[in-house]
């Protein structure tokens, strides 16, 4: 190929020449898909930049690709020689791009492995069995699966299981900017939602930078923030994921009302107003906030207080106040 790339690595050692992603793209005539939210990244300088921004990886660690498509991070993440590399990709069409990296790559006795399947379902315990390494989570994440992964792998955070069995697994993602800054948001913040919240509940988000959307093929309508997602040491609550999770949605189900309508929708309308109220109390959390001036120790109150009410009344567990209601026919 006649741009070729081969880079001294730290130890010395020069990583095998190497095609371009451009030079790919073009030899195997791949096109990016929109069903798949797919955007290349072909600037191996903003490649090289995002995992840096991962931190240290050394020669005992093991990273995890998401959606690697044509090899572009693939290529920054095995400069920094981790022991294994395992890929997860969806689209078969870059097995053979992916291939050639790995066989470019087999003289730095990396374990390279490659599964064509969805992450969203992709079993990191069956793949990655034992804890002795630790593990970083990588990817240029497709726009259209970003925050329900994330939201996933929250709970697997939340239950020391998947890819968070070892407390020192970070993540390293893309996102929409938009989305990348409500991960981020402050209490009080413009884009403050349920994701902030969730998000800093279990672990501490970092915007690294932001990509302009002209650096990907084709070019999205959006710009891109890296995040750098860093699992918390002590979690801030032991309650389970899942009311938690219900907890916060409920409360930014009416983002710009005072937050206990929301919280309201939680518990059954017949005494829903003085149940909402002694809750509160009991929490010290003043009602009429708005959802995105909480704090997150006032939303884990909020939720320790539901937490209790439902063990002194079990039936509220099942409410659903979007369910239909029975209505009686004459």
């Amino acid at each position: 190929m006649a741009q070729a790339s081969a880079r001294v690595l730290q130890n010395g050692m020069r990583l095998p020449p190497m095609p371009t992603i451009r030079e790919l793209v073009k030899l195997y005539r791949l096109q990016a898909r929109k069903q798949l939210s797919q955007n290349f990244l072909m600037d191996e300088r903003l490649t090289d930049k995002i995992v840096k921004s991962a931190g240290r990886i050394d020669s005992r660690d093991l990273v995890l690709e998401v959606g690697p498509g044509p090899g572009g991070i693939t290529r920054s993440i095995l400069r920094r020689q981790p022991q294994r590399l395992l890929l997860v990709e969806k689209d078969p069409r870059f097995g053979e791009t992916l291939l050639l990296l790995k066989e470019c790559a087999s003289p730095l006795n990396i374990q390279f492995d490659i599964h064509y399947d969805d992450i969203l379902r992709f079993n990191i315990e069956q793949h990655i069995p034992d804890t002795s390494q630790r593990i970083h989570l990588i990817g240029n994440l497709p726009f259209a699966i970003s925050t329900r992964l994330l939201i996933n792998w929250y709970a697997d955070l939340a239950a020391r299981r998947g890819a968070f069995r070892r407390i020192d697994t970070c993540m390293t993602l893309t996102f929409q900017k938009e989305v990348a800054e409500r991960i981020c948001a402050p209490v009080g913040g413009e884009q403050r939602c349920r994701l902030s919240v969730m998000s800093q509940i279990w672990t501490e988000p970092v915007l690294k930078f932001t990509i302009p959307g002209k650096a990907f093929v084709p070019k999205p309508q959006v710009d891109v923030g890296v995040v750098k997602v860093i699992p918390l040491k002590r979690p801030k609550t032991q309650l389970p994921f899942s009311l938690i999770e219900r907890v916060v949605r409920h409360i930014f189900s009416m983002r710009q009302k005072y937050c206990r309508r929301g919280f309201g929708t939680l518990l059954p309308p017949e005494d829903r107003e003085e149940v909402t109220q002694k809750l509160f109390q009991r929490a010290e959390v003043q009602d009429t906030l708005r959802p995105f001036e909480l704090s997150v120790d006032q939303c884990l109150r909020l939720a320790e207080v539901y937490s209790e009410h439902l063990v002194a009344h079990p039936e509220v567990a099942s409410y659903d106040y979007r369910a239909p209601k029975n209505v009686e026919v004459l």
